[in-house]
This record gives C-alpha cells, structure tokens and sequence, in this order.
C-alpha cells in the first residue's frame, strides 16, 4: 500500500492514542516529519508544559491570505466503553475504518496529509496558499488552538477562510452553537445527622441550585427563543456531574456539580451563570449564613468557546458550496473551534468526512467512501486555489 495514502496515514494516525489527558506530540512529530519529507515546512505552537502542540505548515505564496484546513490531533477516552475492534489500532470492515478518532476527526487529517504531494507538486501555480493547522485539546473546550490564533492575528496575511474538517458526512456546514462550561461549588456546615437542622446541608442548597438551572433551561426553550435552524432550535442548560457528602450520617459539608450551556448564536451564555449566581446571593446564601457564616456558593468557569454563524451571503459560504457540491447549508449541534477562527477575523465553515454519529461511540467508524469524496474536495479545493484571483 501508498504509505501516503489517506489509508495509511489514518492508519498511522489512529495508533497514536492521543487521548486529551496525554501528549500528542509523537503525532505531531509524525505529521511534521512528513511534511518535511516533502519538503514543507512547519511551526509548533506549544502549551506552557511543552506535552502538547499545535502544529502551522503553509503551502504556496507567503505574501497573501490563503485557506486553512483546520483540524484537531486528540481525541475522547474509550474508558468503560465495549469496543469490539481495537480502539487504537485501525480495523477495515465492510467499507468502513473502524477506530477511535476515524470520524472525529482523523480522517480529516489523514485525507489532507495525503493530499499535500498534490499540493507541493503543483506549489507554484498556487494563486493562493493552503495552510495546514492542527491543534490539540479541542475536545476538552477548544484549548489549544488558542495560541497559534494569537499568533495568526498578528500576522500581515492572514488566511482569508478557515475550512474546520469536523465530520458532517461532508455536508456543507455554516453555523453551530457555542458553549460555555461551569463548576459550582457549595460549601455548608457538618453535622451528625441527628441533629440535621443544625447544619447547613450542601447537597441540598446544591440540588436547588440545579433545579433553579432546570427553570432557566425552560425559559429558554420557549418559542420566542427559538432558532429553527439548530437542532434543537434553542439553547439548553444540563447539569453533567456532581459529587458531595463524605457519610449518611453526616450533614455534607460540600458538594460540587458542573454544568454546561450550549447557547445559540447572538446568546451570551454568561447569562445563565450570572442568574443562578444572583438566586444563590438572594435566596441560597442568606439562609445558609443564618446558620452558619463561613458557608458560601462559588461559581468559577471551565471552558468556554464561541458560536458559529457564518452568512450564507458570504465569499466563504460560496466557496464552501463549490467544495461541497451543494448550497444546502445547515448546522450542527456539536461545536467546533470555528467561533474561535471567526473571532480572529479568519471566516469559517465546517466541512468533512465521517458522521458525529460515530463520534465518541465504541467503534467509532468513517467509511472508505467518505474518505475518498473528502480528497475528491481537496482536489477541487487545489484547483480553486491554482485559479482563484
């Protein structure tokens, strides 16, 4: 076999088990000694421990925008799932790649590393460049990419388009919701329960706090708050984990519940926390102090990324439609670093090979046909950037 074809290279791809908790740099070292094979060269972008990176390579003119195929390196953990194949390791079946990563989004990556021998061997009627960027703990809130952002803004070309391969069976994608991601954390007073009222119970004030989030996620799902191009057509609030209380028989001194707000375009998430932030101030606290004064309610954020919401009217979303084949544009629910791109004045769309209905499943799978119209694309996209002016 091609040791270049999108095959191999996800194949390749695939054995690097690049959970978000772990490095991925033995990735990044493989795409980047790859690259440089072919003469293409690239820059890291690390985080501040220098166990990850994000990785630039440019291909073509140096002296203008260009077009970024965007995707990132880690993928979900497969801890308590029951895969029936080798997550880490790719297994063909009946038309499909089966792994974890294959969809979301390796696929992606390995369609594009195998496109850039087309890309070199043509480098010099390139009109406009491509540029490769591929970042790292995207699924832990869109973290990585952040600094190679940064650095892109400061530079005097700065690509005029952002194509983010997350899987969308290649369906072309214009719009997804952003997300922000909160821990709250309640500090009461301890007891033996016996004596319950006598202290301040955590898990308790906790649970009204949750189902004050509850009556806020239903506000928002009235009508007059829907877009009805999402699915579905409204931002939601859920509560993902808690834990607290250390025994029956003790009054919980503390309890502790992250929740997330997936929020639409024009929404700005920091709403919600800032109400449940007041109920806790105006109807929680007053309470719990009356027992006991050190108790207290804290809000802090985890993560945060921005919606997407790109015009249809748009230069990128007419390009997207001759990639793609089709002006069907939609949405999807799953967020993307696009916001993050479309902040740094770089438009963004959303375009790619595999379903997210695979994505963060046991056997998890893109199918050999994606992976071949996804390099189908990237040719159109070579003969867009050899003839674009």
């Amino acid at each position: 076999m091609n040791d270049r074809s999108s095959r191999a290279l996800l194949e390749r791809l695939i054995g690097f088990a690049t959970v978000s908790r772990d490095s991925n740099l033995e990735m990044i070292d493989f795409i980047r000694q790859y690259l440089a094979d072919l003469g293409v060269e690239s820059e890291l972008f690390y985080n501040a421990e220098r166990t990850k990176a994000n990785l630039f390579a440019t291909i073509g003119p140096r002296d203008r925008g260009g077009i970024v195929l965007s995707g990132h390196t880690d993928v979900v953990p497969v801890d308590g799932q029951a895969w029936t194949v080798e997550p880490f390791a790719l297994t063909e079946r009946d038309g499909r790649l089966y792994g974890r990563g294959t969809a979301d989004m390796k696929g992606f990556i390995a369609s594009v590393l195998a496109a850039v021998p087309r890309f070199v061997e043509r480098e010099r009627e390139l009109e406009l460049p491509v540029h490769l960027a591929f970042s790292y703990d995207e699924e832990v809130g869109c973290l990585g990419v952040r600094s190679m952002l940064a650095d892109l803004e400061k530079r005097p070309h700065r690509p005029v388009l952002c194509l983010i391969g997350e899987p969308t069976e290649l369906k072309p994608v214009l719009g997804h919701k952003g997300k922000l991601a909160m821990r709250c954390s309640v500090k009461g007073a301890p007891c033996h329960s016996a004596y319950a009222p006598y202290g301040v119970n955590a898990i308790q004030y906790a649970a009204r706090l949750i189902n004050r989030l509850e009556q806020i996620g239903e506000q928002l799902s009235q009508p007059e708050h829907h877009d009805e191009r999402f699915d579905p057509p409204y931002s939601t609030v859920q509560t993902g984990t808690i834990k607290g209380g250390r025994a029956l028989n003790i009054v919980p001194a503390e309890c502790e519940f992250d929740f997330e707000v997936r929020a639409l375009p024009g929404f700005d998430a920091q709403v919600v926390a800032d109400e449940l932030q007041t109920y806790a101030d105006a109807e929680l606290l007053p309470k719990m102090r009356a027992v006991k004064s050190d108790t207290d309610i804290r809000l802090q954020p985890l993560s945060a990324y921005p919606a997407l919401a790109t015009s249809p009217d748009s230069e990128a979303a007419r390009l997207l439609a001759l990639l793609s084949g089709s002006t069907e544009f939609a949405t999807v629910a799953f967020g993307t670093e696009g916001g993050l791109f479309d902040q740094a004045g770089i438009p963004a769309v959303v375009c790619g090979p595999g379903s997210m209905d695979q994505g963060h499943k046991p056997d998890e799978f893109v199918s050999v046909e994606q992976m071949d119209a996804c390099e189908a694309m990237l040719e159109r996209l070579m003969e867009h950037l050899a003839t674009a002016r």
